[in-house]
């Protein structure tokens, strides 16, 4: 074999035999490397693949569930509100029907107090008058008697409260 390659002026030294030597070394290391390792080693670097793109995909998928689940909130979120709006405006006209049926009940209540006073203050007064004609009788009878100074029987004297009593009444 050769063992020296000289080159050029510089005088580079090179030994052929070491270099096929290596050469066959690092031949064989590549196919033992080849043959046990590279395979082992793709299939962990294949399964570290899937794993970060199964990660990935995860992700994504639950990227997309937190999106529809916000789109759902906001829509729940929109219909509670309007809810909320119509409940608040349905109370407000209960509130205001009920107002109007105490102003109504209220003036209706007045109403009837007042035909009831008014009624009360008219049965009063023919009481009162009643009362009034009653004594203006008897006083009528007391100065008639006096007047005529003869006593009178009770027909007579019923007759002649009547007769008075038309007079008062058609005076009025």
């Amino acid at each position: 074999m050769l063992d020296l390659f000289v080159l050029g002026a510089g005088g580079i030294n090179v030994n052929i035999g070491d270099i096929l030597y290596q050469l066959a070394i690092f031949l064989l290391l590549l196919f033992l490397l080849r043959k046990f390792a590279f395979d082992k080693l793709l299939g962990v670097m294949k399964k570290r693949e899937d794993h970060i793109t199964s990660e990935i995909e995860s992700a994504e998928k639950s990227h997309q569930e937190a999106k529809q689940l916000i789109e759902q909130q906001t829509q729940l979120l929109k219909e509670a509100r309007q809810e909320a709006q119509g409940l608040i405006e349905n109370a407000k006209k209960i509130a205001e029907e009920q107002k109007n049926t105490i102003i109504d009940t209220a003036k209706q209540e007045a109403d009837r107090l007042k035909e009831s006073a008014k009624k009360e203050i008219n049965q009063e007064k023919e009481q009162a008058v009643a009362a009034l004609r009653e004594q203006v009788a008897s006083l009528s009878v007391l100065v008639a008697s006096k007047v005529i100074e003869k006593e009178l029987n009770e027909q007579d004297q019923q007759k002649l409260i009547n007769e008075y009593i038309k007079e008062v009444g058609e005076g009025r």
